[in-house]
């Protein structure tokens, strides 16, 4: 494993651990609570399989869409549940959108897929 891809994962695994977290820190509504934990939770799993599967950060990618949308959709209680949810969406987004290097000695670096 090398370090961007520890490093861009870890990233992915740590959004996902505060979406999960932020469910229970403060009020929201019962869409936004199950969704949060849920996707939060989903987050990290994606990440860590991406570690191992690089396709896989593509789920992350879809979650992120998921989420932004639903932060707007789903009924809050507080526009700080909207903002964190949209925010944490565009940063798992662009996470997720970072490919895996493959280093081959002698080579130039070549971005996996």
């Amino acid at each position: 494993m090398q370090r961007r891809t520890a490093t861009v994962r870890g990233i992915n695994i740590a959004l996902g651990i505060w979406l999960f977290i932020s469910a229970f820190l403060w009020r929201h509504s019962q869409g936004q609570f199950t969704n949060a934990w849920v996707v939060g939770a989903l987050c990290v799993l994606f990440a860590l399989l991406a570690i191992w599967a690089p396709r896989a950060r593509y789920l992350n990618a879809l979650l992120a869409i998921w989420l932004f949308v639903s932060a707007w959709s789903i009924p809050a209680l507080s526009a700080w549940t909207v903002w964190n949810s949209a925010l944490v969406a565009i940063g798992i987004l662009i996470v997720s959108l970072v490919p895996a290097e493959v280093e081959v000695r002698g080579a130039r670096t070549v971005p996996r897929l």
